[in-house]
């Protein structure tokens, strides 16, 4: 099946889920779900986006990746860049926090970094928020130049006096179909931690939440967070870049 009638089919999906299943995650499920937040952390400061916030000045983010970035699944307003911004204007009552949403389906590494400049760049972002690497390790293959692809990437990124955040894969049957999960997690914290950059462990934090029985994280298809998973990773996500920034 070619890209356009991938992207196509999966659309249809979308909007069949948004007619036929419920949005929005219950109370129970979320705390349930942040409780294995716990320990866990960006393991990077986010000093521009501090600087910002504390000088009260507007702070745009960008939001770049695939599938998982649009919330595919989810209800408008549901997708975790959503989700973490009101999370964050719920704690930053002050704060003026302008998203921009640069998701788009079947993207892969290749893909998100040939858009760098028309979708993320050219917003002047102060914070970068790159959920990247499971259409990769899925579907597309991993290129052995990714982690230099990656690497080149972040560092335009920073040079671009960006904070960037690194959103690993999603832990889900699909996911765990091949051992390049594996691969790719490693390529991933690895950039991370060379560049000093944010890291978000979704794959841990949902890992430990299935784990210890947490139900509903993942949608039908086994792939792709349902609306309670974006709910509980945007809120996570926000929460350490809050806690990144004190």
């Amino acid at each position: 099946m070619s890209k356009f009638f991938t992207r196509a089919f999966l659309t249809l999906l979308l909007l069949f889920a948004c007619v036929c299943y419920p949005q929005g995650a219950s109370a129970g499920t979320l705390d349930a779900c942040l409780a294995f937040k716990r320990g866990l952390s960006l393991g990077a400061p986010l000093t521009g986006v501090r600087a910002k916030l504390k000088a009260g000045k507007k702070l745009t983010v960008v939001a770049l990746g695939s599938s998982s970035t649009t919330g595919f699944g989810t209800g408008f307003g549901g997708a975790f860049p959503d989700v973490m911004k009101q999370e964050l204007l719920r704690l930053r009552p002050s704060a003026r926090i302008e998203l921009v949403n640069s998701g788009r389906i079947m993207d892969n590494i290749p893909d998100n970094v040939s858009r760098l400049e028309s979708d993320v760049l050219r917003y002047k972002p102060d914070l970068v928020v790159w959920q990247l690497g499971s259409n990769d390790a899925l579907w597309r293959g991993i290129g052995g130049n990714v982690k230099e692809m990656i690497t080149d990437a972040v560092k335009r990124l920073k040079a671009a006096s960006a904070d960037i955040v690194l959103i690993d894969l999603q832990y889900a049957p699909l996911v765990l179909l091949t051992d390049r999960h594996t691969h790719m997690e490693k390529i991933i914290a690895e950039v991370a931690h060379e560049q000093n950059v944010g890291l978000f462990p979704r794959f841990l934090m949902m890992k430990r939440a299935v784990d210890g029985g947490v139900k509903g994280l993942v949608w039908w298809d086994g792939l792709h967070n349902s609306a309670e998973g974006h709910k509980c990773i945007g809120v996570a996500l926000a929460q350490m870049i809050d806690a990144a920034t004190r």
